[in-house]
């Protein structure tokens, strides 16, 4: 999918996870826990049964009393990503499930590479899912597994999420065209119901929408008959005059403008990414707040 000279641009990155981890494998996210990393937190008195090696000699040498250094303990956060591979994503001259793909392993290089655990979670079967992490040995695996990820059902983004099982503080990323009425119906109650289950979860939310380049910029013309991708015996006949694209055009706005705000007074972190842009632009512009 990329070459190894890209992964090592990847590597240099590393996300913004505002949830402390607390798991108990070794990594490189500070934990709450206290350790015995480089990074200096506190003094605290001595206490018997203490290790001694992290007596501060200094401090009892101008307080005549023993203080323990305390020290930030680096644990490992877990990454998880919900892809949808609906049939919806199977649109475009560039799909949107090959860009889905492509961002999930760029996002999962760079997080292996900051110690983290990854898990890829296909949303339209939940129970198909791969976990990786030891760094970029993981990388091969996540490759194979994304390769073989095909659009075919359609996804239960709320369903995947809420039945996913227990959550380790860290960071969730849907990555989803959002072509789901379930889920934007009654101004997005689902959804607004998904991002405060995460949020509840402690998980730093970040929410990719992709759309294809044809979506956002219709060029259309003359009588069409569009299909549901979903459901190919729902058919529409439609004219594309300048009324139908004007209508459209309002109805696309509207519908990006709800997900933002949702997003925005939920509080996960929302970006469109189209498949006209070029990957390096989604990954080291668009996308270039979600990084540290």
């Amino acid at each position: 999918m990329f070459d190894s000279s890209y992964f090592d641009r990847l590597s240099r990155l590393k996300l913004a996870i505002n949830k402390k981890s607390s798991t108990l494998m070794q990594g490189a996210r500070k934990s709450s826990r206290k350790g015995q990393s480089a990074e200096f937190s506190d003094f605290r008195e001595y206490m018997p049964g203490d290790d001694l090696r992290s007596i501060d000699w200094n401090a009892y040498a101008r307080l005549d009393r023993l203080y323990i250094k305390e020290y930030m303990e680096e644990k490992e956060s877990t990454v998880t990503l919900f892809l949808d591979l609906s049939r919806s994503m199977d649109y475009g001259e560039k799909k949107k499930h090959e860009l889905a793909c492509e961002v999930t392993a760029a996002l999962s290089c760079i997080s292996l590479s900051s110690g983290d655990r990854v898990v890829i979670v296909d949303a339209s079967a939940p129970e198909r899912r791969f976990i990786a992490s030891g760094g970029k040995a993981g990388l091969k695996g996540i490759v194979k597994f994304l390769e073989g990820c095909k659009s075919t059902e359609p996804s239960d983004l709320y369903g995947s999420v809420k039945n996913f099982g227990r959550m380790s503080p860290g960071a969730t990323l849907i990555i989803s065209d959002l072509l789901d009425e379930e889920l934007i119906k009654n101004d997005g109650e689902k959804l607004k119901g998904l991002i405060r289950y995460l949020r509840y979860m402690k998980q730093d939310t970040k929410l990719l929408h992709v759309m294809a380049a044809e979506e956002l910029d219709v060029t259309l013309s003359g009588t069409v008959n569009l299909i549901d991708s979903e459901d190919d015996t729902s058919r529409l006949k439609v004219t594309m005059d300048r009324t139908a694209l004007e209508k459209y055009k309002k109805g696309l706005d509207e519908f990006i403008s709800l997900i933002r705000n949702i997003c925005r007074t939920n509080g996960a972190d929302y970006h469109l990414l189209s498949t006209g842009a070029s990957f390096d632009r989604i990954i080291f512009e668009e996308l270039y707040d979600l990084y540290v």
